[in-house]
């Protein structure tokens, strides 16, 4: 092998111990959080979607982050398992200096924006929306980040078509005396909503809670749905252009 063969042998060698997420190829939809009276819930169906095909039912996409927080995500799964890595790693890191501390829902939401801004600037970007909730001595945080590293704190947040969809909602209904069960109807008329108009999103979801006492996160389960509504029959009647 002369010089020029061992340069570009060393050359593709390089460029296949990289891997990069290119391209969303498994991604999920909306993730919606509020904050009700007794700490945060969160909802997420559990639908994988390959490009527009709905490969996946039953992704898991809300997961608990210590004993305070909890993750919510959409976007890339793999790119999601892979900050669900480097997050078991700062929770060990941390729990290892045994000081009867642990890092707090606020301390979890800044180590994720730094972390989506840093790999922004390198223009190898996670493809996913977060949601962060948690409490931790009787203070509910709520935060959300983007796969750009733009984050706010909220007393409501989603993500992908949640945006557009949910959060009038919520900004309708929402007040911070809401009970669980009350707060647990508001999530899911927003799914609904999405359900009904987000083609990506399915029937399957879980909801899951967290407050002081801890962190619980139901079984999957279906919403009740009425597809009778004329718009629906003929979506098209007195749209301009058509036919």
């Amino acid at each position: 092998m002369d010089s020029n063969e061992a340069k570009q042998h060393n050359l593709m060698g390089s460029e296949s111990a990289l891997e990069r997420t290119l391209y969303p190829y498994v991604t999920g939809s909306s993730v919606v959080a509020i904050k009700y009276k007794d700490g945060i819930l969160m909802a997420a169906d559990m639908g994988g979607s390959y490009g527009s095909t709905l490969r996946y039912k039953s992704v898991e996409r809300l997961k608990p982050t210590g004993k305070h927080s909890i993750l919510g995500a959409s976007g890339e799964i793999s790119d999601f398992q892979e900050i669900l890595r480097s997050l078991d790693e700062l929770i060990l890191y941390d729990n290892m200096w045994d000081d009867g501390n642990s890092l707090g829902p606020k301390e979890v939401h800044s180590y994720l924006t730094r972390m989506m801004y840093n790999r922004r600037n390198k223009f190898n970007p996670l493809w996913n929306s977060l949601i962060l909730g948690g409490v931790k001595n009787g203070q509910k945080y709520l935060g959300m980040v983007s796969m750009i590293g733009v984050n706010f704190e909220d007393n409501h947040v989603a993500t992908g078509f949640g945006n557009h969809l949910a959060r009038p909602i919520l900004r309708d209904e929402w007040h911070e005396n809401l009970s669980f069960e009350d707060g647990v109807k508001l999530l899911e008329k927003c799914m609904r909503v999405l359900l009904y108009r987000d083609r990506s999103a399915v029937n399957k979801l879980q909801i899951a809670k967290i407050t002081e006492e801890g962190i619980t996160i139901s079984q999957p389960y279906a919403l009740k749905t009425f597809w009778g509504f004329v718009t629906f029959e003929n979506p098209t009647v007195g749209a301009v252009g058509s036919w």
